[in-house]
């Protein structure tokens, strides 16, 4: 069992794989790569000896090409790991999803499919019950596919109305045009997709600093659940146990408020 931790804000360190490599883009831009690692396993533990209670994976050579590469790199981390681990890109099949869930990960995050084939989302949720993620990528409140390569004309606010109906766990919204920058989150398109999802919605994309972190915490009362945390983590912007206790401190101040309210 991993660690336990208290209901609220939950901190998701980011692997990016490439190559089997541990990397981060700047906006989705695969010509913009920062090498972090060559070990993902390792980096991977010193996440959860941190206090990690969620591992988020990204397999960038899935989003793009949609090759499994990073197979026996994403099997590895899940053996070695205690805390539920996560995946999302290239998963745009039915048989990929299992794949993917029998390398041990704990759930796995449909992108590009779900906005081109979201009857698949909803029969992966009923097969998966509790397992199956949906992650929206937005550009300018509308939906990027293929890796960020492509652009739709659907609004991101109307595919999370849609497919938080389907019985999937929660939807991962990442907007683009502050992912890698660490400019800070969009807070007023992350508000306006957790009021418009059914579903927990877990934000990604443009956390640099601890306060970037602290604002996201009035986002809690409307369906934002987690955080994922990439480069800034990488960088040293930010330490992850320190983060982790600090976004936990509100909520220990309010029970020890209301401890002493009841004595």
């Amino acid at each position: 069992m991993g660690p336990s931790r208290l209901p609220g804000m939950e901190i998701l360190p980011a692997i990016d794989l490439l190559d089997g490599a541990c990397v981060r883009l700047h906006q989705g831009d695969y010509d913009q790569v920062t090498r972090f690692s060559d070990d993902p396993v390792a980096q991977a533990l010193d996440w959860q000896s941190q206090g990690a209670t969620r591992l988020h994976l990204v397999d960038l050579d899935g989003a793009k090409r949609g090759l499994p590469v990073n197979d026996a790199a994403i099997k590895a981390i899940t053996q070695a790991l205690d805390i539920p681990v996560q995946l999302g890109g290239g998963v745009r099949s039915l048989e990929r999803a299992d794949e993917l869930l029998d390398c041990g990960l704990d759930r796995v995050i449909l992108g590009t499919v779900a906005i081109e084939q979201p009857e698949l989302v909803r029969s992966l949720a009923e097969r998966h019950p509790g397992r199956i993620v949906v992650g929206i990528d937005a550009k300018d409140g509308r939906v990027a596919t293929r890796g960020w390569i492509e652009q739709s004309d659907v609004l991101a606010t109307d595919l999370a109305r849609t497919l938080s109906s389907t019985g999937i766990a929660a939807i991962i919204t990442t907007d683009i045009a502050t992912d890698g920058t660490l400019a800070g989150p969009n807070l007023t398109a992350l508000r306006s997709m957790a009021q418009s999802s059914a579903v927990p919605v877990i934000a990604s994309g443009g956390v640099g600093c601890m306060a970037d972190l602290l604002a996201l915490l009035p986002l809690e009362s409307v369906g934002v659940s987690g955080v994922i945390v990439g480069r800034a983590l990488y960088d040293g912007r930010i330490d992850l146990a320190e983060a982790i206790r600090a976004l936990a401190e509100p909520r220990l101040m309010d029970v020890t408020g209301m401890a002493a309210d009841l004595a």
